[in-house]
């Protein structure tokens, strides 16, 4: 009866998302470069409007990095026509709320207003991207704004020097090296002329989305965004031509220390795909698979079962020109990390000889058919999707066919997709130390 009912209850779920989740959009783009995207949905008075520049750490100088997060945030001190400290008031003032954030690839800035207010939201986006005062004053601010950023998320967060350790060591040449964040003497040792050449460069229409999604006449939105955006200068096209990696052919390992832990962690970090291949997607499932909640794999195996790990995590982190796949656990008591690796690897081999059960698969399914319908459950949601798949992935209709991906996985590709990239001799196993503080400290 259960069984009947699961079944159910997964078909109940197929049919609701493959008839009710299409989101309908329209394209276009201004002379200047600008891409523009509108998505039409009347049914609450919200408008979201959002710029994603196709511009992230590994755009910048190796010896200024941190230049993209940082605009994140200097590009928030002020315009010519909105006055330093003022921004954020302005917003909170009519009703509205705002936000950004960076990664290696992109950068993306976002208001919610009443819709009421659309016209100011393309204003004040019109005015970061034509109007911008990038001066030292706002350096200045925005450094320390920075560095004590970096203190919290990173410096003085225990385990929160893990990315920047498997990023140093999984990639040689190409910038995905250096984390997002950058280095703080790297900021310090940078001139006005830097920042603003950075600028002038990037933070250009033809390296830009815009997307209006939410409560909007289109006719009337076009013209708004023609007025306000028309005419911004069209900037030099960018060309990029990074160096490629060589291939992983020998296990490889590596050591990091910690102040602020006293619990080790082992690392086994592999590299894959571009987060645009069909294998990312697998890679996606696999994690979820591994270690998605309390019935996954490793959670079952050295958590529950045999007791051996504080906690134990699979994480698939896809990005434009690679990815990185990593496990990670915290042992138990007087447990080993070598006795956790491998519980781990015994765990992939399962994974890389046997198709996993046909309940599993169904777990599967049902979980990314549910993330698919809750990314797409708010007009913000749909806003970051269609400026996600058009900048990084250069397909915007993938808001409605990615799920076809997923779907269409099947459970042989997931053991093909686990020879082919979690292999023993492909990876780097870092050890994740704690560290004696220094003198002065406290303990």
């Amino acid at each position: 009866m259960k069984k009947r009912l699961f079944s159910i209850a997964s078909l109940l779920l197929f049919g609701f998302v493959s008839q009710a989740q299409e989101v309908k959009y329209e394209e276009y783009d201004l002379d200047n470069g600008l891409h523009v995207i509108l998505h039409q949905d009347n049914s609450a008075p919200v408008v979201t409007t959002a710029v994603m520049y196709h511009v992230g750490a590994k755009d910048e100088n190796p010896e200024r990095t941190g230049f993209a997060h940082f605009f994140e945030h200097l590009l928030f001190e002020g315009t010519e026509n909105i006055e330093r400290g003022q921004w954020f008031k302005i917003v909170s003032s009519n009703g509205g709320s705002n936000n950004a954030n960076t990664t290696d690839d992109r950068t993306y800035y976002y208001e919610v207003f009443p819709s009421n207010n659309l016209e100011l939201g393309l204003w004040m986006e019109s005015e970061r991207m034509l109007h911008p005062v990038i001066n030292q004053i706002g350096v200045d601010t925005q450094n320390e704004v920075v560095k004590e950023e970096k203190r919290q998320r990173v410096d003085n967060q225990p385990y929160g020097g893990i990315i920047e350790n498997i990023k140093k060591h999984m990639f040689k040449k190409h910038p995905y090296r250096w984390t997002t964040i950058g280095e703080m003497a790297h900021l310090d040792a940078a001139t006005l002329d830097e920042f603003l050449a950075f600028n002038k460069k990037y933070y250009v229409p033809n390296n830009a989305t815009l997307v209006v999604a939410g409560d909007i006449d289109k006719a009337k939105t076009k013209k708004m965004i023609q007025d306000y955006f028309g005419a911004v200068p069209r900037g030099k096209d960018i060309v990029r031509n990074f160096p490629k990696e060589n291939p992983v052919t020998k296990e490889f390992k590596a050591k990091a220390f910690d102040q602020n832990i006293q619990i080790p962690a082992i690392i086994a970090a592999y590299r894959t795909s571009s987060f645009k291949t069909r294998d990312a997607r697998v890679l996606d499932m696999i994690s979820s698979y591994l270690s998605s909640g309390k019935s996954s794999k490793l959670y079952k195996r050295l958590v529950d079962d045999k007791k051996m790990a504080l906690a134990v995590q699979a994480v698939n982190l896809s990005q434009e020109d690679y990815g990185t796949y990593a496990l990670f656990a915290l042992p138990l008591g007087d447990n080993s990390l070598e006795s956790l690796v491998a519980e781990i690897d015994e765990e992939i081999k399962k994974l890389q000889t046997d198709l996993i059960s046909e309940k599993d698969y169904q777990k599967l399914q049902n979980k990314f058919e549910n993330n698919y319908v809750n990314s797409n459950s708010s007009v913000e949601g749909i806003a970051n999707s269609l400026a996600r798949y058009n900048v990084l992935y250069g397909d915007t209709n993938l808001i409605n066919t990615e799920i076809d991906i997923y779907r269409s996985i099947t459970r042989e590709e997931i053991r093909e997709i686990a020879n082919k990239y979690l292999k023993s001799n492909q990876r780097l196993l870092l050890e994740y130390l704690p560290a004696e503080k220094t003198s002065g400290e406290k303990k």
